[in-house]
């Protein structure tokens, strides 16, 4: 098949167009590159060779992706194209709904020109907000309330495409969005790796501890309500939400926008995520205790059992440390990351 990554320059949509390729596909990638990396394009050129373009523009450019369609005919689309900083979005609210509502809107419209009626959308669990302090995992029927405007674009989105789905007019739409909690690792095979600039995820901050990058890592509060006093949050390894966006793409149905959680339905605390870098790379990685960030919910993990009742997505490498030594290797071995 033929298919359109967007963000494809960035952690999880080169990781996708990287899988795409292995599997034989023609693949167009689109990145501005304000956020991803030449060296991610560099990689999948790699491996793709004359399967693969590069399309560089902004989202927000109708007219780009247009062209950018029509050039590699692509049969479906894989979204992942956003600003993607909580943070941030508190700070800039009109660049991240520029980018992640009006870019959505912008593909939204070419893909309608072009033909193109199949999508798989790069969501959040951010768009659930705060979950109940009692909930035992976040499902697809608990309410969206997002607290910060990334949440919002992105809720935003997913209402944006139920709606095309729904529209009377041409060939209807077939979509799904994909809400992922916290993502971790790299391409098993060293080609890819996490380099975000700046790097927020816990993590990589952590490698960094153990690379000489860091003094140390930063544990934000250590009195919440939980079995070690700090956060727990849910990790899923980039390769296993690959493999559910390629569940999505069967899943498609004219006509029709579906959501799932993708997570590994546990939870593992900020101690515990230290303690597994700690083990993986044998240093110490001196922690500090840093007041807590506002709207850090204490308990943050999905309740994943939609998408495997419906599409049968079971994690291949649901233990943390996995996922730690993949990414260890790729920082070993990029110390500099793409640059």
């Amino acid at each position: 098949m033929r298919f359109l990554v967007t963000g494809a320059a960035g952690y999880i949509g080169s990781h996708a167009a990287m899988r795409l390729l292995d599997e034989g596909h023609e693949v167009a990638v689109v990145d501005d590159l304000s956020r991803g990396h030449r060296g991610a394009i560099a990689a999948l050129a790699a491996t793709g060779g004359a399967r693969l373009s590069f399309h560089q523009g902004c989202v927000t450019d109708e007219a780009f992706l247009r062209r950018a369609l029509a050039s590699s005919r692509a049969e479906a689309i894989l979204h992942f194209a956003a600003l993607a900083y909580v943070g941030e979005s508190v700070e800039r609210p009109l660049d991240y709904y520029r980018t992640n509502v009006c870019g959505g809107i912008a593909l939204l419209r070419a893909m309608r020109a072009e033909g193109v009626r199949r999508i798989v959308f790069s969501s959040t669990c951010a768009t659930y907000g705060e979950p109940d302090p009692g909930s035992t995992g976040i499902a697809e029927t608990t309410p969206q309330a997002p607290v910060n405007p990334y949440g919002e674009t992105k809720l935003c989105m997913e209402r944006l495409l139920r709606a095309e789905c729904a529209a009377t007019e041409g060939a209807p739409l077939a979509a799904v969005a994909l809400r992922y909690f916290n993502v971790v690792g790299c391409d098993a095979r060293g080609r890819l790796g996490e380099d975000h600039r700046p790097e927020t995820h816990l993590v990589p901050i952590a490698l960094e501890v153990a690379a000489g990058r860091r003094s140390e890592v930063r544990i934000f509060g250590e009195d919440w309500p939980t079995s070690d006093r700090t956060c727990i949050r849910d990790y899923v390894h980039v390769e296993d939400l690959v493999e559910a966006h390629l569940l999505a793409l069967g899943a498609l149905e004219p006509g029709r926008f579906r959501a799932w959680n993708v997570g590994t339905g546990r939870g593992h605390s900020v101690r515990e995520v230290i303690d597994v870098c700690r083990r993986v790379t044998g240093h110490a990685i001196p922690a500090a205790t840093a007041p807590r960030r506002a709207g850090d919910p204490p308990v943050l993990f999905a309740d994943a059992r939609a998408i495997t009742r419906d599409l049968g997505f079971r994690p291949m490498k649901p233990a943390l440390e996995t996922a730690v030594a993949d990414l260890w290797r790729w920082m070993q071995a990029h110390p500099r990351g793409y640059a």
